[in-house]
């Protein structure tokens, strides 16, 4: 059983959740709700939640300031907010889940399941250090990314990035000093995450950091050479794209 904390100015939003929990999520204890986050604060403090439910957006305090001003952040934390382009971008680089309202029932079971998973992988803490350091710095200029791995969470540097490859439902990391990892999710989902100004699609297979290309080749499509000598095809469809991204005329 997993104890939760629902935290939410609104009280339609969390009468709402506790009846999604209580009707189809039966390994969910809900242990309190809160309105504001002083109240968040003073709850986890006391509790000690295994997971906590907690809108982004409150008066005063919101989700995120909550969040920064607790010594100890052991559990888990499934954000539940409006769409927000920024703060969604930051959490899914720290591998925290979110859920939009109003919140689908499905979405939800998933993401108790995703968070179960992670609990076994990886000690919540450091996730939430990562997020907390996203938010402050400037927008969409994120520094790190969490990415799952067979071993449980990696932390990798955004600008370590050489480039990732499409593996059918799996995403292989290519980094400096040939360090490689492979990640359960499709290349289409970290093209919507890393920042569009440096990782460009080249290839229905391939996105790549544009400050690694050391030389572009002429062919139908053309291929780029890494500095480290690598070398990948361009596509015929994205050839004009990737020259307009290296500022080629």
């Amino acid at each position: 059983m997993l104890n939760a904390i629902i935290i939410d100015d609104e009280r339609n939003s969390r009468n709402a959740l506790r009846q999604k929990l209580l009707n189809h999520c039966t390994n969910v204890l809900i242990i309190a709700e809160c309105e504001n986050g002083e109240e968040g604060i003073e709850n986890i403090e006391k509790k000690k939640p295994d997971i906590v439910f907690l809108d982004v957006e409150m008066p005063r305090m919101n989700g995120f300031t909550m969040l920064q001003q607790l010594k100890n952040k052991n559990f888990e934390v499934i954000f539940v907010t409006a769409y927000d382009h920024y703060a969604i971008k930051a959490i899914r680089y720290s591998a925290l889940d979110y859920l939009v309202k109003p919140v689908e029932i499905d979405d939800l079971k998933n993401a108790i399941t995703r968070v179960v998973e992670k609990m076994n992988i990886a000690k919540p803490n450091a996730r939430l250090e990562l997020l907390l350091e996203n938010i402050v710095s400037e927008k969409t200029k994120f520094t790190r990314i969490a990415i799952p791995t067979v071993q449980g969470l990696q932390f990798i540097k955004i600008d370590h990035i050489i480039s990732l490859e499409a593996s059918a439902n799996y995403t292989k990391f290519h980094l400096c000093n040939n360090i490689k990892y492979t990640v359960s999710k499709t290349l289409k989902e970290f093209e919507d995450m890393l920042p569009s100004d440096i990782f460009i699609r080249i290839h229905n297979s391939h996105i790549i950091n544009k400050n690694y290309v050391e030389k572009y080749i002429r062919g139908d499509g053309g291929q780029v050479v890494f500095s480290d000598g690598s070398v990948l095809d361009i596509s015929k469809r994205k050839r004009a794209e990737f020259l307009k991204a290296i500022g080629y005329n």
